[in-house]
């Protein structure tokens, strides 16, 4: 069989990918190396992953948010605490570098174009939780999943991809890597992969705490690192020693007792080492996200440490960009050319998530010029410009593209506009497709004209309770606003617009 895309990979990127490519109808085979999806290490406390506006955008424009955080009416209206056992339905402003963001310092009223939203600011979730809620939506929607087969080779041609896992071989039009930091796909397919080196060695562990009132609870900033102890024995820890016990030899208990005087500057003794793992801050990127029919997205295209809890949620915005992108190319909707944006407009976004990372450590490491600018950064966050600024890039709330337009909403997250029933945007957006929005119901368009877009864009006229002085907005099937106007439209300017991401190749099959 010829898969229309094969994904290697069943963590949450290539699982929210696959959910995507088969609302389009697309034929999707992820392959997944471990057997058991079920990891201690993706369970509470240690699986906590925050979720950031982009993220929560994009689950709750797919009808998944209520399902996954327990927070949050997916079909519109008011929030709803419903979810099922892993969901975390509390809001919590974040942190940088440890330093706490306090929610009535931030002044939402700043940034243009909002609107109350479920998703208006960062959410938790257990990562397993996570895993499982995508898991039964790509396998529902008819997504083949085999796990206990990784990707170990592949070559591609003008036409196809054929990949090697284990003693067979199967085919695909694309191959996708979501495959994470140490991606098969991106080694294989000799991706630059490029950035700084560690500055530390991160470690969680779960232990046995002899004397667990030496130990400062929540975080602590110390002379040698950090630590913090979350609730009784658990412990997360940093060592600035340039990364250099990651991976190199097994955690032991001895060990960790090493590195928490060391970090802590007592004598603090473990009696057991129940579970651990350690990480870095090494930020790289691949150059490219794209080569010929191999594309990469979450980890495999970058990786960078998991302070500010950027990593899942910059995957999932990369799965919500190529999604409908790759879809479109393979029903013949749109050129390859298609493609190429999905790096122009990804790429600029991890950029900068990586920087904020190597930011954060900066100000962390045990240096008197850290130390200096860290507290004037505790008091910038301390005031209301400050903690607004650092809310709205924790929170990634000011996220854009780089789309051709003049309207400054243009390249940004579509405001969730309610219509009279109650029903908002997001609830209009569950089937992936894209949605011209016409606020003038004395005068409607009634149809983009002269354009013929496979049935991929919708047309509504209707009013919205606040439609922020707008006439119309042309939003993608991502939820990004392509176009949009604050005046009677000339009905052919969405229609160019549209075209720039729906032009119907020449050929058939999706090539000019």
């Amino acid at each position: 069989m010829l898969y229309d895309v094969i994904i290697a990979g069943a963590g949450p990127v290539g699982l929210f990918l696959a959910a995507e490519l088969r609302l389009a109808d697309c034929s999707v085979l992820v392959l997944e190396r471990a057997p058991d999806p079920r990891s201690p290490h993706k369970r509470l406390p240690f699986g906590l992953r925050g979720l950031t506006v982009p993220a929560t955008d994009a689950l709750y424009r797919r009808g998944l948010l209520a399902a996954i955080t327990g927070s949050g009416d997916d079909d519109g209206g008011a929030d709803s605490q419903g979810g099922s056992s892993g969901a975390l339905a509390q809001r919590h402003p974040g942190h940088f570098a440890g330093i706490p963001l306090r929610d009535d310092k931030i002044d939402l009223s700043r940034w243009p174009y909002h609107l109350p939203s479920p998703t208006e600011t960062n959410m938790a979730a257990e990562m397993e939780h996570i895993e499982t809620v995508l898991a039964q939506r790509a396998t529902s929607l008819g997504a083949h999943v085999q796990r206990g087969h990784g990707v170990d080779e592949f070559t591609q041609t003008k036409d196809e991809v054929i990949v090697r896992t284990g003693t067979q071989s199967v085919r695909g039009r694309w191959l996708v890597g979501c495959d994470g930091g140490r991606s098969t796909v991106r080694k294989v397919g000799h991706f630059p992969f490029i950035g700084t080196d560690p500055q530390f060695t991160g470690y969680m562990a779960q232990v046995d705490i002899a004397d667990p009132d030496k130990l400062n609870p929540g975080r602590t900033l110390t002379p040698t690192g950090l630590y913090e102890q979350s609730e009784p024995g658990f412990l997360a820890m940093l060592e600035f020693d340039g990364g250099a016990f990651h991976r190199t030899a097994p955690v032991t208990l001895d060990h960790v007792q090493a590195v928490l005087r060391r970090v802590s500057g007592t004598d603090t003794t473990l009696t057991a080492l129940h579970l651990a793992a350690t990480w870095t801050d090494r930020a790289q990127q691949a150059t490219t996200y794209r080569d010929g029919r191999i594309l990469l997205a979450g980890d495999a295209a970058h990786i960078h440490s998991p302070l500010g809890a950027q990593g899942l949620n910059t995957g999932l915005g990369d799965a919500m960009n190529l999604g409908w992108k790759l879809a479109a190319t393979i029903r013949g909707e749109a050129p390859e050319d298609l493609l190429d944006t999905y790096t122009i407009e990804r790429h600029p976004i991890a950029a900068h998530v990586l920087d904020w990372s190597r930011a954060q450590t900066a100000i962390m490491a045990p240096t008197p010029q850290a130390r200096a600018i860290n507290a004037i950064v505790r008091d910038l966050i301390d005031t209301t410009d400050g903690a607004t600024y650092f809310a709205e890039r924790l929170w990634s709330a000011s996220q854009r593209y780089d789309i051709p337009g003049d309207h400054p909403l243009i390249g940004r997250s579509a405001p969730d506009f309610e219509l009279p029933d109650g029903t908002r945007l997001a609830a209009l957006l569950h089937d992936g497709r894209g949605l011209l929005l016409d606020f003038d119901a004395a005068a409607p368009l009634q149809a983009i004209p002269g354009a013929d877009f496979r049935g991929r864009i919708d047309y509504l006229c209707t009013e919205v309770k606040d439609r922020l002085g707008l006439a119309a907005v042309l939003v993608r099937p991502d939820g990004v606003v392509a176009w949009a106007c604050d005046d009677r439209p000339d009905p052919t300017q969405a229609a160019h617009a549209a075209a720039r991401w729906f032009t119907p190749p020449t050929d058939p099959q999706g090539r000019r």
